[in-house]
């Protein structure tokens, strides 16, 4: 069952699907690769990451930091952007591709939603204390 882009696999324990055929996956890579059809090689990687994060990273993350993940989920998405940075640096050393995404400073996905949710949690204690 799918509402707004996430698959319930289990609605009464609220386990979600991020299977391969999920849509955010999907999306996620259709945006990115419609990116690297438009600017090819022609656009620096800071570029090109910049645009990967405004434009492609929130199509990856909808919504995620209101479900409970677990970690194979989490680092299911970590292989998203792995791959990403594989292609864009034309590389399979994941050495090289973590030192890239520390230099950049790209958060990974496993990271986000917590983030997120921490930064949520302190606005709306803000507001409701007012």
């Amino acid at each position: 069952m799918g509402y707004l882009g996430i698959y319930f696999v289990q609605p009464r324990k609220l386990k979600c699907s991020l299977d391969a055929a999920n849509f955010a996956k999907r999306g996620f890579y259709r945006a990115a690769n419609s990116l690297f059809s438009k600017i090819g090689r022609t656009a620096s990687e800071e570029v090109i990451l910049q645009i990967i994060s405004s434009k492609c990273m929130p199509i990856l993350m909808y919504g995620l930091e209101a479900l409970p993940l677990p970690k194979n989920q989490l680092n299911s998405l970590d292989f998203v952007i792995n791959r990403l940075f594989m292609k864009l640096f034309r590389t399979t050393d994941i050495r090289i591709i973590s030192l890239c995404q520390e230099l950049f400073n790209f958060e990974l996905p496993s990271v986000q939603p917590e983030r997120r949710c921490k930064k949520f949690v302190n606005k709306f204690s803000a507001w409701c204390s007012i």
